[in-house]
């Protein structure tokens, strides 16, 4: 009896061998595909690097990645990378942010997600130290619908407030039981989402900024209400905000 539970307490241990070598196989055969690949110098030696952007798909579809990361092989001989988040779309520039005369790498990845939402990462190299420069926060706003079938919104950064004339979408309103004679049946925020686009934008002094697009929307996702365009420069290792241009949007007729 001793012997027959010993065999089967060593056949126990080689399947569980067996099945986590199984498991280690599998992930070292991860397929990696490269997104696009640059050579340009980022660290200020005059030499150029590698950059190559990579990701790791769900399974066999290269449209999502569970996986992005950004891979530099250095003038140096060295190999640095920066992880990103997962999401599809993901896309590199190499433009000069920080105004220090060395390209900075700009990334951004696609959430997936209904809202078009986008993430962006800006890093520099320069003398190959690795710094965050971060990117501008999306701004915030107080944002609410109105009696009357309208809506306003507060930019607390700027004090300014916005309002807007919402009869055009009053049958859509009225059928979901939002407004009953035009009264609101009950307090309603905007929902203000993040960034749906942030890019690289020469600026008048012929600089490099940002340029940003929030969207913000009533009942539904689909419903929006306003885009909030932001100009941005990077001054004294911070942000700073040029310009705000607010504009309405329209159902189409």
């Amino acid at each position: 009896m001793k012997k027959e539970m010993l065999l089967v307490m060593v056949s126990f241990f080689l399947l569980s061998i067996t099945a986590i070598t199984g498991v280690y196989a599998i992930e070292e055969k991860a397929k990696v595909i490269t997104i696009s690949e640059e050579k340009a110098d980022i660290s200020g030696d005059d030499i150029d690097e590698v950059i190559l952007l990579k990701g790791i798909p769900y399974q066999d579809d290269d449209s999502y990645l569970k996986e992005i990361y950004l891979e530099i092989a250095g003038s140096n001989g060295k190999v640095i990378t920066f992880p990103l988040e997962s999401g599809s779309k993901a896309s590199l520039q190499l433009t000069d942010l920080n105004h220090d005369g060395i390209k900075d790498l700009y990334a951004s990845v696609l959430t997936g997600g209904s809202g078009g939402i986008v993430n962006n990462y800006l890093y520099s190299l320069k003398n190959f130290v690795h710094n965050n420069l971060t990117i501008p926060e999306p701004l915030e706003m107080d944002a609410k619908f109105l009696n009357g079938y309208k809506a306003e919104i507060k930019l607390l950064q700027t004090d300014k407030t916005y309002l807007f004339d919402l009869k055009d979408r009053k049958k859509y309103y009225k059928k979901l039981g939002f407004y009953y004679k035009g009264k609101l049946n009950e307090p309603t925020e905007l929902s203000v989402n993040p960034y749906s686009s942030l890019k690289p934008f020469q600026l008048k002094d012929g600089n490099m900024g940002l340029k940003g697009i929030q969207r913000v929307t009533g009942v539904a996702n689909a419903d929006t209400i306003a885009l909030v365009e932001t100009t941005w420069t990077y001054e004294n290792d911070q942000w700073k905000l040029l310009n705000v241009n607010v504009k309405q949007e329209n159902i189409p007729k």
